[in-house]
This record gives C-alpha cells, structure tokens and sequence, in this order.
C-alpha cells in the first residue's frame, strides 16, 4: 500500500476513534448527580413562559429556508467573480445571469406569495 494512502487511512481512523473513545469514556467515567436545577429547562435565567415543544409557525422555517438559498447564492458568487477576472467572460456572465435571475424570479415569486410578511 503506497505511504500516502496509509496515512490517510491511519487520519480517517484517528479522527473516528477518538472523539468517540472520548465520547464513551465521558459518558462512562463522568458524573451522574440529576437534580431538579440541573434537569430544569434553561432560558437565559428566565423559567420558561411556554412549552419547549410548541409547534413553531411554517413562516419561520420558510424565511429559514429563504435564507440559506440567498446565502448560498452569495457563496457562489465570490469564487465565480475570482474566475470571472481571468477568464474572457463572455460565456461565464451569461450563466451567472441566468443564475440571478432564476433567482430573482424565485425571490418574486416568494414576495407575491407573502412569505416575508408576519401578519
């Protein structure tokens, strides 16, 4: 087996073992003293107002997702505008517009259905 393919191997199964053997051993090894302060729900110091469990509004998890989409946008943009100064451009500005404005239709559409407002 070539060196280089061993000490990949040698890292991958490092980097399992360990947190687990960690894992395991904090679990076996540490202690176990429950109490009523330590099993009661944290928030900022404040007791809770409300069940943890409630059911959250679909708005909140559509901006979420709108987010991420819109994020992950920008991440695309900036390796695309490094390779965008080296190359002639013709054909990469012609996809990076259709990309925008795939998007663009979307953030319209998301806009006309309302899922930015909290009414």
């Amino acid at each position: 087996m070539d060196t280089t393919v061993a000490s990949i191997l040698i890292i991958v199964a490092l980097g399992a073992v360990v947190p687990a053997a960690m894992a395991i051993l904090g679990y076996v090894l540490g202690p176990r003293r429950p109490n009523e302060v330590k099993l009661s729900v944290y928030e900022c110091g404040v007791t809770p107002q409300v069940d943890a469990k409630r059911r959250f509004s679909v708005k909140f998890y559509q901006v979420a997702v709108l987010f991420l989409v819109f994020d992950v946008e920008v991440a695309f943009l900036f390796p695309w505008a490094l390779l965008f100064r080296e190359s002639d451009g013709s054909g990469m500005l012609v996809e990076m517009l259709v990309f925008l404005g795939i998007l663009t239709v979307g953030l319209y559409y998301v806009i006309k259905r309302g899922a930015l407002e909290w009414d």
